[in-house]
This record gives C-alpha cells, structure tokens and sequence, in this order.
C-alpha cells in the first residue's frame, strides 16, 4: 500500500445495518480495517445501531426512520404470501423493495462502490441498476448466497441456482415458474448492466458463486473478513474465569446462542454430542447469545448462561475463559465467532460444511467433525480437552488469526482490489 497519509481511491461501502447480525458485523468490521489502515473509506447504512460518527445512516430524520420500518415491513408483506411456513420467513429475499441511492453524496463521490449485506428494504435490484447507471466499478462483498440464487440465502440440498431457480423448497407453491424463477430472471437482467467484481469471504462460497449460472462470466475473488487482533487477544485465563464466576477447576466448552431453533445452526448435534460426554464430571458448558430456558435445561452437562453479550471487549474475556469454542452450523460461509475464538487463542470444533475447514486446521487450531456426526464432534471436543496439546493448540489458533485474518492483512488486499477495479 502506498506510504501517503491518505490513500487517492475513495470507496463506500453499503449495507443494510452496521452491526446487527453476522454479515453487518463483517462489514462493518472492514470498514474499520480500511480506515485504520489510510484508506478513505465510508459506510452508510439503512440501520444505524453503533455511535460511530464515521457511519452515515439514510435514516437520520424521524421521518426517514420511519420510511425504513415501512420498507422492512414492506418486504416482509409482499412475500408472505409466498413463504412455505414461518420457519423460512427471514431465509428468503425476493430483493423488489430498496432505494435509489445513485445520487447520495457518498455514492457520488465514491471511486468504488462496495456492497455488503443489502436485503430487507435497503437496495432493491432496482437499486443495483440505478447504481449501475453511474459507472463506476462496483466490489460486491458476498456475506450468503442470495446474489446469485432466486431469493434464498442459503439453498441448502438444492442446486438450482448452477442453471436456472425454478421449483424453490422455501416457497408455499414450487413450480416452474415461481417467485425464484423470476427473481432470478430479474437477476441476470441486472446482472448484464453491473461493473462488477465479487469478493467472498471464504473459498467455499467462491466456488458456489463460480458454479452459478448468475456469475459464469464475472470475476469472483476470496478475501476473509478482518478481525481486530488488538482487541480480540489472549488473556490471562484464570483471571477472565474469575472476573466471570466461572469455575477454576472445570474444562469450559463455549458455545454461541444465536438462534436454537434454526436447523441450519445445527444446535440438535451439539446436544447429542454432549450426551456422549456427560461421563465428563470435570466439563461444563458455557452459553452466551439468546437461549430459553427449557433448552438448557435439557442439555446433560452443567451449563453457565451468560446471557446476551453485545460489547466486544466484554466477550473477550468469555472466549479466553473457555477451552474449546464449538460451531455446530451446518451451512455457514465464514463465522465471525470463529475468527473471534482464534483470535483469542481459544481452540475451535465445528463441522467439515461452509468456510469452517479453511478456518480450523484439523488437529492443529482445533478439530474439524465428519458432517453432521454428532459422534465425532464429540470426538472433535475431547481431542481438544484431554487428547492435545492445549498450549500448542492455542499458540496456533493466535497465530492463524494474526496470518490471515489481521486489520492491516485483510485492509492491504482491499485496497489492492479496490486500486484495480478504479483503473
């Protein structure tokens, strides 16, 4: 990167909200890399939650905060009708609800544009071609799959999006020509319009994007997200227990609650893979995140609930705390939980599904689980606890996070791109 005070390209970065949930927290978390390292960078969003002066929110005025629920609203209405069950009502976007930001100073003056996570009323397809009118290049950060499926976010067992979506299991009514048929028409219509170049976040969803019909003839690259490394550290361990009231003499496992209920997080392999360690009197469980009570209960090893935790210099603590961080998701694309558990030193478990192999080397950083075994995810948990070398495994787990995953590591390949698209 260039050694000036401030790098020459301009770019802004759109997303629907700045940290509520995974694909937010990402970008937002870039933006911040791209500044801290000269880039000039800014992040507007539909959905301001952070007091981050830098971040500019298109719904500053009572009136605009009010507009933005409706669009919410709006595109959740329009696809009632559609959706199979309430199980899949945030798992699909048909994108036909946005605004027109081509005229936004920030857009203006942008060299580059870069999109993130844009659904639920933020930009519409529409949107994208009033984007595309102004030609300039546009970096399209992928965080799921919906940019080139008919409107899910992740399919799942379906493979329709690699020719033409037709027939969707999210839909009430599957046929040839549903709502994922058109939408994916609508698509490749914008599609043929955008300057465009997507990053992904992870090598596995890379293939999946260069597998797509929607994508045959764009470049596709593969960034990781950045993590602060100052921030996200190894700790003394026995004093984050103490600081928790966590027990000093147990083996901690830590999992996230985000939603338990969701079959893709794969919660039900978890459970059963703590059965098969309930003989271990000397482990508990650590929880933090959202979790009802019923569900704890019935989990066969003591568990600590931490409740929801929404700063990260308070989670800290509970990652060094813990000595294995599990991720029983089925289909994921690069967990910020993960990187967050490396970054820390905290040895990770979870699925061979996703980005989660390009993150956990087997045996060395943690344990990557035969899919959907909750036989050897427990097998993953006790190599970890009573079967490694638990220094070495932390040592490891630092120094992947500082190698592929550092603000200034993940900044510099931005910008290269960013540099590349501008010309």
């Amino acid at each position: 990167m260039a050694p000036h005070n401030q790098l020459p390209v301009k770019v802004t970065l759109l997303s629907t909200s700045d940290i509520y949930g995974g694909a937010a927290i990402a970008g937002y978390r870039l933006y911040k890399a791209l500044r801290k390292n000269r880039v000039k960078a800014h992040l507007l969003v539909q959905n301001k939650l952070t007091t981050d002066e830098a971040v500019t929110t298109v719904s500053g005025s009572y009136w605009a905060q009010k507009k933005t629920f409706l669009r919410f609203a709006l595109d959740r209405l329009l696809f009632l009708p559609y959706e199979k069950d309430k199980s899949i009502r945030f798992a699909f976007s048909p994108g036909n609800v946005g605004i027109d930001l081509s005229d936004h100073p920030l857009v203006r003056q942008a060299d580059v544009i870069n999109l993130h996570w844009i659904n639920f009323g933020f930009l519409s397809l529409r949107s994208l071609r009033a984007l595309a009118k102004l030609n300039k290049p546009i970096v399209w950060t992928f965080h799921d799959m919906w940019a080139f499926t008919g409107g899910c976010h992740y399919s799942g067992d379906c493979t329709h999006y690699q020719t033409h979506c037709h027939d969707c299991p999210f839909l009430r009514n599957p046929g040839p020509r549903d709502l994922s048929f058109r939408v994916f028409e609508q698509k490749i219509a914008t599609f043929a319009h955008l300057p465009l170049t997507v990053v992904t976040s992870s090598e596995w969803l890379g293939r999946l994007a260069k597998e797509s019909k929607l994508l045959k003839h764009v470049e596709v690259r593969s960034i990781p997200i950045p993590i602060d490394t100052h921030l996200y550290q190894p700790l003394d361990r026995t004093e984050c227990r103490r600081q928790l009231g966590l027990p000093l003499d147990k083996k901690l496992i830590l999992f996230g609650a985000m939603n338990t209920r969701d079959p893709r997080k794969g919660f039900v392999y978890l459970a059963e893979a703590l059965k098969q360690l309930s003989d271990q009197t000397d482990t508990e469980l650590i929880i933090f995140g959202k979790a009802d009570e019923t569900t704890l209960q019935a989990l066969p090893l003591k568990v600590n609930y931490l409740g929801p935790i929404a700063q990260p210099e308070k989670l800290v603590p509970v990652y060094n705390a813990a000595d294995v961080f599990i991720l029983p998701s089925l289909e994921d694309n690069l967990p910020n939980t993960v990187i967050e558990a490396l970054a820390c030193g905290t040895p990770v478990v979870g699925f061979q599904m996703g980005g989660l192999p390009e993150m956990v080397d087997h045996r060395t950083t943690g344990y990557v689980a035969d899919f959907k075994s909750a036989t050897d995810l427990a097998a993953g948990i006790r190599f970890v606890l009573y079967d490694s070398d638990a220094a070495a495994l932390r040592t490891q787990a630092r120094a992947k996070a500082l190698r592929d995953y550092a603000e200034e590591v993940v900044a510099a390949r931005y910008y290269q791109l960013y540099e590349e698209v501008a010309k």
